[in-house]
């Protein structure tokens, strides 16, 4: 009789809770919000954050804090939000690295997927395959022709090992079936002059760091990684259009709250953040930086990040790289 109880009071458990989290949404945000951006300011997710933070702020009438915490390829600043109440007033604004740094670093100190409610992704950033205007392949069937007739002669720039455009060489490597030796910069910014002087031979770096070189004829474009063709550079085929089917990587952003978030509360704030990315004014500030905006719903985030995880997990055997 005891346990026939406790089974008909289960249902009614679920639904109490499924109550009180539409409560919680009708009422939130009852209070200051804070977006953590675990990386420092000036970046494509710093900038996604303060436009998202700032339109939030308008709409729900409660400040929105944007807090920098950098550190450990945003290992710090993460790991501070799935500590957070989840309650849905302190989010996370991640990178690409979310997905990664399982594959680099062997005790995190949160499960990637477990300790957060995906929220919604924000924005795709596309890598641009680049190479110095003297480089002797001028296109990318060329590059490749050249890295099998020239094993262990090419070398491509990162901007810091465990990043997407490390892993996006890594990725390149592996599907065009050629060797290049990786060589990791502290920024990509600090790469630049040795891939200009032909010093190392490629690199893959987003969209908003080498266009300006590029246009400037600094830098020599091959490909973007993305599916479609950018607007910032046109001409610039993808890498399936030039002649690697199959290949797509970017480097992204998007929100996450702690593990235990109610489900409406989590709701809203996609549905609030994909209206912001929306907004004429917001998506021209993103493209305008070589930012692509996206939004969707929680669910859509969740399965992207278990592809990419395993989208690069693969990569990662291939190329013999082992936690740390």
């Amino acid at each position: 009789m005891i346990r026939r109880r406790t089974l008909a009071v289960g249902p009614a458990l679920i639904a109490t809770l499924a109550a009180l989290g539409l409560a919680q949404a009708q009422t939130f945000p009852a209070k200051p919000m804070t977006i953590v951006v675990p990386a420092s300011p000036g970046g494509a997710i710093d900038l996604a954050a303060r436009l998202i933070g700032q339109k939030m702020s308008e709409s729900w009438g409660q400040p929105v804090v944007i807090d920098n915490r950098t550190g450990a390829t945003g290992i710090i600043g993460t790991d501070f939000v799935a500590k957070s109440p989840p309650d849905g007033h302190t989010l996370a604004l991640v990178a690409s690295s979310h997905a990664i740094n399982p594959l680099m670093v062997k005790k995190l100190p949160f499960d990637t997927q477990k300790s957060f409610e995906p929220v919604v992704q924000t924005h795709v950033v596309p890598l641009v395959l680049v190479v110095a205007p003297s480089f002797p392949a001028k296109d990318l069937k060329e590059l490749i022709a050249y890295g099998k007739a020239n094993p262990g002669k090419l070398s491509f720039a990162s901007s810091g090992s465990g990043g997407a455009p490390h892993f996006s060489g890594e990725l390149f490597k592996s599907m065009a079936g050629i060797d290049m030796v990786h060589v990791p910069y502290k920024g990509s910014t600090l790469a630049h002059p040795d891939l200009m002087s032909g010093r190392v031979s490629l690199m893959f770096d987003t969209l908003a760091a080498v266009s300006t070189q590029v246009k400037a004829g600094k830098l020599r474009a091959l490909a973007v990684t993305t599916s479609k063709r950018v607007a910032m550079l046109p001409d610039v085929p993808t890498m399936a259009e030039a002649g690697l089917p199959g290949y797509e990587t970017s480097t992204w952003g998007g929100l996450l709250a702690p593990a235990g978030t109610p489900k409406p509360v989590v709701a809203k704030l996609a549905a609030e953040t994909t209206r912001i990315l929306a907004l004429p004014d917001v998506k021209q500030r993103l493209m305008d930086a070589g930012v692509e905006p996206v939004g969707g719903t929680p669910e859509q985030f969740s399965a992207f990040i278990t592809q990419e995880m395993g989208k690069w997990a693969k990569v990662a055997k291939e190329a013999g790289i082992q936690p740390e």
